[in-house]
């Protein structure tokens, strides 16, 4: 099903249903209340910590594994990535497409192995994140560094305003979804089943891969690995590239996070046309995300795609951007579907 071309931007981050039902925007010039003292969750912190040492010691062991079980690493990575990208993400988040009930559940099990809280919280804070981008509504925002913007925010209590904003959005639309519920009210059974048991046990049983090997790789560094992956977009990504569709905002076009995330780094672009499926004008080119939702489409499992116009991308590109052409060399035959 080709895409639904749209001609007009939606600049709050949300489709037409859900922006009409909530205030305008708010930036960050028009929101800077004093910020209150950081209170440190030390649990957070002691659990962080042995994740990563945890991952590191998966590195330690990667040179032990078989060809194969490298093969399974970067298949469950891909899974898990496409469970936040293509599901709460681009799917839940934005509602940028539609997916069938089989789709849907094959995203909330990806989803659960990428262990990044469910799908309605995941979307309910990613949906505050752009209504209120770097202001202290937003969740990890990047006006206060880079570390906080990565992962600081998950070590120390959400600001009061992170609380309040979030909870005056509707997200009836993700509690209306039963894969949304069912995967909620299991969530931690989810999580231990798709994150751990699954990647550890699939190389143990059918390659007999070591079990002990599996899990700190396929397991603990595939996660961690997801983890670091995700937040490279709220920071790197909100701090450094250039802005070819809006130069007001911090979202950037970074590559490496674009190629590490799966289509996730054309953020300039994404923060400026957030309901646009693809999050780029530059079809499949490093963006493995649109890759995996047109391939959908053409099962019959994804439908309804919203696309931005090439007029109206070019349109906000001369009006609002800093003069770049994005990733330069990709704009060669832009128009690629």
């Amino acid at each position: 099903m080709a895409p639904k071309t749209i001609d007009a931007p939606l600049c709050d981050g949300l489709d037409a249903e859900v922006r009409d039902e909530v205030e305008p925007v708010i930036t960050a010039a028009t929101h800077q209340e004093k910020q209150p003292p950081m209170v440190i969750v030390w649990r957070n912190v002691v659990w962080m910590v042995a994740l990563h040492l945890g991952a590191l010691y998966g590195v330690y062991l990667m040179p032990r594994l078989a060809p194969i079980t490298w093969a399974w690493f970067l298949a469950t990575y891909v899974m898990s990535a496409l469970g936040i990208t293509a599901g709460a993400h681009r799917l839940w988040s934005h509602r940028s497409y539609k997916a069938t009930l089989p789709l849907r559940v094959l995203l909330g099990l990806w989803n659960s192995m990428a262990f990044q809280n469910d799908i309605i919280e995941w979307s309910r804070d990613h949906r505050v994140h752009h209504k209120y981008s770097e202001t202290h509504a937003d969740p990890h925002n990047a006006k206060r560094g880079f570390f906080f913007s990565h992962c600081g925010w998950l070590l120390v209590r959400k600001h009061p305003d992170v609380k309040a904003k979030g909870q005056q959005l509707d997200v009836s639309d993700l509690l209306e979804d039963p894969v949304c519920r069912v995967q909620r009210k299991y969530y931690l059974a989810s999580v231990v089943l798709m994150c751990f048991v699954v990647p550890t046990v699939v190389p143990w049983y059918f390659w007999d891969e070591d079990a002990w090997n599996a899990y700190f790789t396929c397991g603990l560094l595939r996660y961690v690995a997801t983890l670091n992956v995700t937040w490279c977009v709220n920071s790197w990504a909100h701090m450094f590239g250039n802005k070819p569709y809006d130069k007001s905002i911090n979202p950037a076009e970074n590559l490496f996070v674009t190629i590490t995330a799966c289509g996730e780094g054309f953020h300039n672009y994404h923060h400026t046309f957030p309901h646009d499926y693809s999050t780029s004008e530059y079809g499949w080119k490093f963006n493995l995300t649109r890759v995996f939702i047109d391939t959908m489409a053409k099962l019959g499992w994804a439908y309804d795609m919203k696309k931005m116009s090439q007029e109206a991308v070019d349109r906000r590109r001369e009006r609002m951007g800093d003069g770049s052409t994005g990733f330069g060399y990709l704009n060669t035959n832009k128009k690629s579907e």
